[in-house]
Order: C-alpha cells, then sequence, then structure tokens
C-alpha cells in the first residue's frame, strides 16, 4: 500500500483554501511533501469562479451586500458557492500511478472513490459519461454544467469537480453539498431580469441536489469526510497519514493568499 498524506484543516477564508492547495502542490512537485488527500471547508460563505470564466458574470454589489467572499480557483470550470458542504483536494506529482494516464483517465479514477464514498453514506448514484466536459450552451454555475465522469442521484448532479495539470503535479478538487438551498448562488450572477433569475432557479433544482436532499436526513462534515478517506483508502489501496501542513508550506500559503488569492487582481484570470 502507497503512503499518502491526509489533511484535515479547519475552515477557512476563499483565498487561504486556495493558497494553501497551491501552496501544497508546489512542495508535492518538489519531493518535499507526500501525496496529499486534503479535506476542509469555507467559512465565511465564498462564491470562486474558474480560472478563465469572466468576472463580469458576478454581480459585485449584490455579492458584498450578502457578505460573501469571492475567489478564484486555480482550476477550471464554473462558478461554485461555497457553504453548507464538504470539499476534498487530491494532490500529487504527475508520475503518480494512481492519477495516471489523461485528464480523463484520471478523473475518471477518482470518480471511482466518489461513488464507494457515496456508496458508504447510503446515496444512490450513477455515474454519467458525456462525450466531453462541458457545455455548448453558456453558462456561469458549475452545478448545471454536465462534465465527464459526472457523479448524479436521480439524474441530477451531486458533486463538481476540477483538475489542474502543472509541472509540479495534478491537483483536483471538488465540491460535496451536504445541505442548504443551491439556489442561493444565482443571487450574486449577472442577470438581464430577475424573471431570468427565477428561471434559472427552477432549472438548477431540476439540475442539481445536495446530500439532504437525496437522503432526506443531514449528513454532517465528519460523516461525510469519514466517507472519503474510507474510499480513497479502499479504492486506491492507499495508507492515508493524518498530518499537518508543514512550515514551509504554511508560509508559502500565507504568501499566496496575500499576493495572489485576496486581493483584487486576485479575481482576474489567474496565471500558473
Amino acid at each position: 500500500m502507497k503512503v499518502w498524506r491526509l489533511l484535515i484543516t479547519p475552515p477557512a477564508h476563499g483565498a487561504w483554501n486556495m493558497a494553501v492547495d497551491e501552496a501544497i502542490l508546489e512542495a508535492v512537485g518538489r519531493g518535499d511533501s507526500l501525496p496529499t488527500l486534503r479535506l476542509y471547508a469555507w467559512e465565511p460563505a465564498c462564491l470562486s469562479l474558474g480560472y478563465a470564466q469572466p468576472l463580469a458574470e458576478v454581480d459585485i454589489p449584490r455579492l458584498h451586500a450578502y457578505g460573501w467572499e469571492m475567489v478564484r480557483r486555480p482550476t477550471g470550470g464554473r462558478a461554485v458557492f461555497h457553504t453548507d458542504e464538504i470539499t476534498y483536494s487530491v494532490i500529487a506529482p504527475l508520475a503518480e500511478p494512481r492519477l495516471a494516464g489523461t485528464v480523463l483517465e484520471s478523473y475518471s479514477r477518482l470518480a471511482t472513490v466518489m461513488v464507494e464514498a457515496f456508496r458508504l453514506l447510503n446515496l444512490p448514484v450513477e455515474v454519467q459519461e458525456h462525450a466531453g466536459a462541458g457545455s455548448k450552451t453558456p453558462n456561469p454555475v458549475c452545478f448545471e454544467v454536465p462534465s465527464t465522469s459526472e457523479i448524479t442521484s436521480g439524474g441530477k448532479k451531486l458533486v463538481g469537480s476540477a483538475q489542474a495539470r502543472r509541472k509540479e503535479g495534478i491537483l483536483q478538487h471538488g465540491s460535496l453539498p451536504l445541505t442548504g438551498d443551491l439556489r442561493r448562488i444565482l443571487q450574486v450572477l449577472v442577470f438581464p431580469d430577475e424573471e431570468a433569475r427565477r428561471r434559472a432557479a427552477s432549472h438548477l433544482l431540476e439540475r442539481a441536489t445536495t446530500v439532504e436532499t437525496v437522503l432526506g436526513r443531514v449528513v454532517s462534515w465528519n460523516e461525510a469526510a469519514q466517507a472519503y478517506i474510507t474510499a480513497f483508502q479502499s479504492v486506491l489501496a492507499l495508507e492515508l497519514q493524518p498530518d499537518e501542513l508543514t512550515m514551509e508550506e504554511e508560509a508559502r500559503a500565507r504568501e499566496l493568499s496575500a499576493t495572489k488569492y485576496a486581493h483584487s487582481e486576485g479575481t482576474q484570470k489567474q496565471r500558473s
């Protein structure tokens, strides 16, 4: 069995969460840290944009009025509203055999881990294969857009994941909504009028769901985290060793948070 590191980090600001993932990626790429599974949450609520998503899709005044934060992810995809969820990140060097192959192959492999985690939670799920990622119709919301190896329950999207590959290695992270109203994200996106916003809200509930909606009960963050841990160990034949950020990773995360993710330019298109 291969040894990976397990990090369970406390709820944090969006800028810090993205900075930590990138700091770990750099450390893993240098060989200073083991491949890592990180489980985390967001506080306060935060809207994250894909690295190339237009900032013009966000209604900044409404975002500020709600008191929500915004950050740009190092991965692609569309907007995600982070609250009432568990977020995972998988960070490993390019040579890690468990993530070997193309982006779609490694993405599909990690999808099998997600399926096992959801089985442990008694969540009925399916993996919907698509000819290609994305949608021909522009859409700013991640949970409305089909993707390759998409995990659904009752035909509705349950988890949103995205992957980035750099010279340092592979970063994939994703969000599992545990509870709450998925339509909240639409309050801070740009629509031509309120009728269009209402139509989008109705459409979103037809396309996406939460764990609570599927099961009819609340699954705690800790319960979901344990399911992820067990699934990663069993499906990928891993030993996950609980650990903490190294001093170097924490220092680099502070630097990245301040210089890349937490200031106004951080919402512009990121560059690796």
